[in-house]
């Protein structure tokens, strides 16, 4: 049974441990407003610039040579980009998209697919390591990024893209957490090379036709790079406020089990006090009796 020093000195490190996940509670609700705000505004750009692209790709068909970003998606190696936080204590939210991205490689072998892996941030890389060791081909790392920015997404993207003209692989993917609510992220995979562009709805009412200047060709050519990195740059700011929603409720959750512990042992230590002190009165007691 520990003495009563002992039960002190747990509930006083118990009592610091909650000062800290309540501090990192407040920073992360301070963060998080303006994360969710960036996440947010990138979904339009990103989602228009994915119609753009699904116009000017039905405009080809067979008048023009199909740019190698837009094929490949049958190849026998696929790179997967697993976008991660730098940091933990932020619940389930890196193991969630680790997982994920292990599960689709597995199914990928499974069917006799080649994987390869590029992790940007650290703790995917943790993860996956253990697995995948021999198949990460590099670790992105964006600790030293205050502000997240396009040149930051430009930068993997242009790997992304060095790679697929070397012929490293065939299919990329993307996996990310998209933010829905402070307790509700949800891992997300996105095909980015080939992009998997919506398909085209014909509607009764006829259509428009265009001309382009330059040609669609030469257009999808500079346009599909610029994609890559904005489909990035839309899944680092999605990470980035569901990181800081997922750390503002986890740590809430590890203060409010702190307080329940703290208030287990604060009442085991009082009864463990009283039961010395009613011992001590008893045998003082005692031994007046016998005098």
């Amino acid at each position: 049974m520990p003495s009563l020093k002992d039960l002190r000195n747990r509930i006083a490190s118990v009592k610091a441990t909650q000062k800290i996940t309540k501090a990192m509670q407040m920073v992360a609700a301070a963060k998080l407003r303006r994360a969710q705000l960036a996440a947010e505004a990138a979904r339009p750009y990103a989602e228009r610039m994915e119609k753009v692209l699904t116009n000017v790709a039905a405009s080809i068909g067979s008048e023009g040579q199909v740019p190698a970003l837009l094929r490949g998606g049958e190849g026998a190696t696929h790179l997967l980009v697993v976008c991660t936080a730098e940091r933990g204590l932020c619940g389930a939210f890196n193991s969630s998209i680790a997982r994920l991205a292990r599960d689709t490689a597995v199914s990928l072998t499974s069917q006799g697919k080649k994987v390869k892996f590029l992790c940007v941030g650290k703790k995917g890389y943790d993860i996956l390591r253990r697995q995948f060791g021999g198949q990460i081909l590099e670790v992105i790392d964006l600790r030293a990024v205050r502000n997240l920015g396009y040149e930051d997404a430009d930068a993997i993207g242009r790997k992304i893209v060095a790679l697929h003209a070397a012929c490293e692989f065939s299919v990329a993917t993307l996996f990310f957490s998209r933010f829905k609510s402070v307790i509700a992220q949800i891992p997300t995979a996105q095909q980015i090379i080939p992009p998997a562009l919506p398909q085209r709805v014909p509607s009764g009412a006829p259509s428009a036709v265009y001309d382009y200047e330059p040609d669609a060709e030469e257009i999808l050519n500079s346009l599909l790079p610029r994609n890559i990195s904005v489909q990035i740059l839309r899944a680092l700011l999605e990470n980035a406020a569901s990181e800081q929603g997922a750390r503002m409720s986890a740590m809430d959750n590890a203060s409010r089990n702190a307080g329940e512990m703290i208030r287990k042992q604060t009442l085991r230590y009082n009864r463990s006090r009283q039961a010395m002190i009613t011992k001590e009165l008893i045998e003082i007691i005692s031994g007046a009796e016998a005098v």
